[in-house]
């Protein structure tokens, strides 16, 4: 058996991952406290970059519309120089929009959610008297269990109970210390962090076509042709996964909140506008979310009428299924290209992983697997069983 350069310079790289997985289990504490030390160094980084596909979303479509009212038909030379002036005027506008939903969002629900919290207080605070009264006249009324409850022999030892009252709030203001100082660091340190990642999107944004270039010449720079061909095509792919279903999420946030909105009004329920906002803000959490928005909404209503908070249940649970069965798949699912059921399963593991982000992560980057591994399949079937692909 001869070993040529191709054969011994894989089993190189053979030889450095096997040491190299050695090493990593080895000092496996090492490697995590290292990886959780670089982490928090990116972290401002990625969120920087998150942030910057979520803002490119609407301001693409806002540049594209100022780029439309001008003049058409401009040389390349021209357009470029007006797409370059328009650039920051379109992110100035996109942050506006964005700041105006978020203000939209504060201004309505959480001014209510005081209001009923208040009057919530206000009603247990007029009938807690009326209860004391009614309990004393239900305990005259079975002057056996007053019996029991007044010569019942305790046992209790007030000393110690006053002494372990003492050390408990000695131990919670201890507490409540420590807590006030981790939580001002944690505010402190995230508010950093969503500086410097705002900071870093406002970059990519301006010079987006710009960082596009470099990591082409990168890739083309340190991999072969073909290889720095289909890494710029998954990378593609994934761009339009992801940008499709941010935008199908946002639609159907905006469908579901209008249901709630024109049904609440129609059978005159309270809060029509409140709720309908709700809903579409926590339906952005993939077909879990509307039922936080739920549980919010039925509290709310409840204080007002508990009739009607039942039957605000009852006309979730039809929504919610009109939503989860025809709508979300199909405006969703469709806009990502990833059959129903794959939606469910992607939300189901991204959520037992992940939590909420999962659940937002998981549906693209499943569809992105899915394509792939369709091409793939396909390709393959081609050359061995093409009369499968007829099926």
């Amino acid at each position: 058996m001869t070993l040529d350069r191709d054969t011994l310079k894989k089993l190189q790289w053979l030889i450095v991952f096997a040491l190299v997985v050695c090493v990593a289990l080895w000092k496996f504490n090492i490697i995590i406290q290292a990886v959780s030390f670089l982490g928090g160094i990116v972290a401002p980084f990625l969120l920087g970059g998150a942030m910057a596909f979520i803002l490119s979303v609407p301001m693409n479509r806002i540049e594209k519309t100022l780029l439309q009212l001008g003049k058409k038909n401009l040389p390349e030379a021209v357009r470029k120089k007006r797409e370059k002036r328009l650039r920051p005027f379109s992110m100035i506008l996109t942050l506006l929009f964005v700041v105006a939903i978020l203000a939209l969002a504060v201004l309505v629900i959480f001014p209510e959610l005081g209001r009923t919290f208040s009057s919530l207080a206000r009603t247990i605070q007029q009938n807690l008297p009326i209860f004391l009264g009614k309990l004393d006249v239900w305990l005259h009324d079975n002057p056996q269990l007053a019996y029991v409850i007044d010569n019942t022999d305790l046992n209790l030892d007030w000393q110690n109970l006053l002494q372990k009252g003492i050390d408990f709030f000695q131990s919670g203001a201890q507490l409540v210390l420590g807590s006030a100082f981790q939580v001002a660091h944690g505010i402190f340190s995230g508010l950093t962090t969503f500086v410097i990642g705002f900071v870093f999107a406002c970059y990519i944004l301006i010079q987006k076509e710009k960082l596009g270039t470099q990591c082409k010449k990168l890739l083309y720079a340190y991999l072969k042709e073909h290889q720095a061909k289909r890494v710029l095509e998954i990378a593609a792919l994934t761009h339009r996964t992801f940008a499709k279903f941010l935008t199908g999420q946002c639609l159907e946030a905006v469908i579901l909140g209008t249901m709630f909105f024109v049904a609440m009004t129609i059978f005159r329920f309270p809060y029509a506008l409140l709720v309908g906002v709700l809903i579409a803000i926590t339906a952005l959490i993939p077909i879990f979310g509307a039922f936080i928005g739920c549980v919010v909404a039925a509290f709310l209503i409840l204080m007002v009428n508990p009739i009607q908070a039942i039957g605000f249940v009852i006309l979730f649970l039809v929504l919610q299924q009109l939503e989860g069965n025809f709508i979300y798949p199909h405006v969703v699912g469709g806009s990502v290209g990833l059959p129903s059921i794959w939606v469910l399963v992607a939300v189901t593991v991204g959520g037992s992983l992940m939590g909420i982000i999962g659940m937002l992560i998981f549906i693209p980057l499943m569809s992105v697997l899915y394509t792939l591994l369709r091409e793939d399949v396909y390709k393959r079937l081609r050359k061995t069983n093409p009369e499968l692909l007829k099926e």
